[in-house]
């Protein structure tokens, strides 16, 4: 693998990581007060998972996101991917801010949607770019539609 490569997918990691730590301090201001006074679904997973699994989710978004990188920014196929990505990001950090800071799940549930869609075409111009950029991004697809419906089921529920 070439050092610009690496460098890349290091970075893309690092920006990844960023995200999820933006979202981490909203969440951290409600979780152990508002969140644990909801109702939640029998399939609700205990708290301490989420970390690692959000952790390990974005590495994986990360180097997804490096290997398309790598292809050059500028060729319009990766511009077109990497502009997806980086707008799902947006959207993965204001789930976590309006649903733990503004306390609205069903809000948080337009963003998610909108999240699952952005998603799935990122996973298409990644698909063009360089397929296993996208089937990197298939555990971050899986997590999400279970997001999903743990949101859904969070609003129906309060």
């Amino acid at each position: 693998m070439k050092t610009s490569t690496l460098l890349k997918i290091v970075l893309s990691i690092l920006i990844c990581l960023g995200i999820g730590f933006v979202g981490s301090i909203a969440t951290q201001t409600t979780v152990n007060t508002w969140f644990v006074t909801l109702n939640k679904p029998s399939f609700n997973p205990p708290s301490w998972i989420f970390a690692p699994v959000w952790t390990f989710l974005y590495v994986l978004m990360g180097i997804a996101a490096g290997l398309v990188w790598s292809r050059g920014f500028h060729h319009v196929w990766v511009k077109t991917a990497l502009y997806h990505f980086g707008f799902q990001l947006v959207l993965n950090a204001a789930w976590s801010i309006v649903f733990f800071g503004y306390q609205s799940p069903l809000a948080a549930l337009f963003i998610i949607l909108a999240l699952l869609v952005l998603l799935l075409i990122t996973f298409k111009w990644f698909k063009v770019v360089n397929t296993l950029s996208a089937y990197l991004l298939i555990p971050y697809i899986l997590w999400v539609l279970f997001a999903t419906a743990l949101n859904f089921e969070i609003w129906r529920l309060n």
